[in-house]
This record gives C-alpha cells, structure tokens and sequence, in this order.
C-alpha cells in the first residue's frame, strides 16, 4: 500500500468511526446521564488506521460505581452491543470507572473505551491536552509514518496508540523493526504518560 491509499483509508475509516459513534448512541447516552464527553485518542487526532476502535472520556461529579453501572446498562440494552466489561479505578488515583463495549456495525466489530472520570481530579481533560499537543507538534511526514506503521503492524499486536506517537514523533522511529525493538525497550520502563 503507497502512502497515497494509506492516508485514503485512513480517512476512511475516520468516517466510519463517526458514522459508528453516531449510530450506537453510546456518547448520547453518557450525555443523557449529565456527563460532559469528548472524544480522545487516535479518532481525535486523525491518526485512526486499521484498529477499529473509538475512544471516549466522559466526565461528571460525584461519581459512584452504581451510578456507572447504570449509564452502562443502557448502553448494553442496545442489541449491537454484543459485550461489556468494566474495570473500577474509582479507588485510584485516576478516579474513574473504564468501560469497553463491543458493537457490532454491519459485518464489523467496533471497540469503545468509555473512561467515566471524576470531573476536576487530574486526569479531567488531561488526554485530550495530550491528543492535542501531538497534533501541534506532528510533522506531515510523522503523521504519515505513524499510519504506515499502524496499517503494517501485525493484526495481533497488543501496541498503544502512544507507543506509535512517542517513538516516531520523539525518537523519530521510522520502520517496523525500529518500533517493536522500541516498544520492548520502553515497556521495561517505569510506567508513565508521555506528551510532547
């Protein structure tokens, strides 16, 4: 695939995304139950490729698991939601609840992360100022490269969007060979959140 197809696809699948977001109804529900929702990751930032997924933060006060659960079963009513799984961070530092639902759009099966954060802790708006300072930041030939990575890595790769973002934006890691020798390096360090 030359770079002219990737950047089409590319584009892509960015519309469907949209077009998945607005059919499920996922991010009104959120809405519907008080929550502010903004989307994050790789949709934001125009650097969706192969992985079908689209991520969301939605944020309210005072939240409660069962509070949670309750947005979260009306989500999973939806007969295209064919699972649900949720982790309770709520007792951590990041204050929030992670759902991930699976749905199903047409002959494809689309993955939302949903993080319900606690509004004015600190991760409140704190991705979407790192999808954003990556936009900034972000050459035309990084963005290119950074597709080409993702639409050439194998399907099976268990890679984070910000692996992909950090080594070719801040260690200018150009090929495949380079960004999984740098993910086995980076993944032996202390875990942290990188922002250019």
């Amino acid at each position: 695939m030359n770079q002219e197809e990737i950047m089409e696809l590319a584009i892509q699948n960015r519309e469907k995304a949209r077009s998945v977001l607005n059919e499920s109804g996922i991010a009104d529900v959120w809405r519907e139950a008080g929550c502010r929702v903004n989307i994050v990751g790789s949709l934001r930032m125009g650097l969706l490729a192969a992985h079908r997924d689209v991520d969301l933060h939605v944020y309210s006060k005072g939240i409660t698991i069962e509070s949670s659960f309750a947005t979260a079963a009306k989500i999973a009513a939806n007969p295209n939601v064919v699972e649900t799984k949720c982790i309770n961070g709520l007792h951590t530092d990041e204050h929030c609840v992670a759902w991930h639902f699976l749905y199903r759009y047409g002959g494809e099966l689309w993955q939302f992360d949903v993080i319900h954060i606690e509004e004015q802790t600190r991760y409140d708006g704190f991705f979407e100022k790192m999808a954003d300072r990556i936009v900034e930041v972000m050459t035309p030939e990084q963005r290119d490269t950074i597709l080409r990575l993702k639409f050439e890595a194998p399907a099976d790769a268990d890679w984070h969007g910000v692996e992909y973002y950090e080594a070719v934006i801040a260690d200018g890691i150009a090929d495949l060979s380079g960004l999984t020798r740098w993910i086995e390096v980076h993944r032996k360090k202390p875990p942290y959140y990188w922002i250019p």
